[in-house]
């Protein structure tokens, strides 16, 4: 019988980074908001991606949320969720990856995303701008990325969500680079 992991409460969202620990959902969005405040006249991308490992009797994912202010630096944070069984078919960890991007995606799609681009607006005629995305730890060249037959339901659920695009490799750097460095140390 295959265990379904629940699916964590908001309280247990802590996040982290290089400088901080115990972050919140509102710590987070506190962080960012205050990011976008100093230079508001910016281009900025908010990107969700998640990666994960799988270790002897369980899995690691991590997901990653960068405010980047392109060509002029980041400010990123990090959750950690540990699954007790090793996930070994590559279509439930690239789908269970996706969900934990969209779960942590979906607390910023109302109030959190409108104060991000309250911040842009008055200056959107000078050149600035908020995207946002999911990044997809899969890449679509059959030859090169065994994750290539499932990237199309993957992008259709993220677009279904109506408010992020969805990237793959090698665009998709908050899953394959940046979740992916925190993979690496063993649960």
């Amino acid at each position: 019988m295959t265990r379904v992991p629940r699916k964590p409460l908001q309280d247990e969202l802590v996040f982290q980074n290089v400088s901080e620990c115990g972050l919140s959902l509102d710590d987070v969005q506190a962080r960012i908001l205050s990011f976008m405040a100093k230079d508001p006249k910016a281009v900025y991308h908010f990107i969700v991606g998640t990666d994960s490992q799988v270790y002897r009797g369980s899995t690691k994912f991590v997901t990653g949320i960068i405010i980047r202010r392109v060509g002029r630096g980041a400010w990123a944070c990090y959750r950690q969720t540990i699954v007790p069984r090793e996930l070994r078919s590559l279509k439930e960890k690239l789908s269970y990856e996706t969900m934990l991007s969209q779960e942590v995606a979906s607390y910023f799609m109302g109030d959190a995303l409108r104060k991000m681009e309250e911040i842009v607006l008055p200056y959107i005629y000078k050149g600035a701008a908020l995207e946002h995305f999911i990044d997809i730890d899969a890449g679509t060249h059959p030859t090169l990325n065994k994750t290539s037959r499932y990237v199309k339901e993957m992008i259709d659920r993220v677009e279904a969500m109506g408010v992020y695009a969805a990237r793959v490799k090698p665009e998709s750097y908050a899953a394959s680079s940046y979740a992916n460095r925190y993979t690496k140390k063993s649960v």
